[in-house]
């Protein structure tokens, strides 16, 4: 065979090789990236998991319910008297005052509406 042929069958050899790796390799990589998503994911569950076990296990005392009863719905026992202390940003804003006169419209607002309509 002459060098130019060789040649050829050489290139085109190694380009099947190339071809032949480079699919399997590209997928490798692509799931190598997804086990590292799925890792981390997995250790953020597992961390929400411990956080709801431990809720659960200070839920499980009868003590914390009746406070967490007190805190968040505000209940009492028979013959206690409850207090709310409110502060002053806790209050809802007033409504501006106006100052000036306010306009009564004349008429009623079919009248006013024609008028604003028909320009007169």
């Amino acid at each position: 065979m002459s060098t130019t042929r060789r040649a050829a069958v050489v290139a085109i050899v190694v380009c099947a090789l190339a071809f032949t790796v480079a699919v399997p390799l590209r997928t490798y990589l692509s799931q190598r990236s997804e086990v590292r998503e799925q890792e981390a994911q997995q250790a953020q569950l597992q961390q929400e998991v411990a956080q709801l076990q431990d809720r659960k296990n200070q839920l499980g005392d009868p003590a914390q319910i009746e406070a967490e009863a007190r805190r968040r719905l505000r209940y009492v026992k028979p013959g206690e008297t409850p207090y709310i202390v409110q502060l002053p940003e806790d209050q809802p804003a007033a409504p501006p005052q106006q100052t000036g006169p306010q306009e009564v419209p004349e008429g009623s607002w079919y009248e006013n509406l024609w008028n604003q309509v028909s320009g007169g």
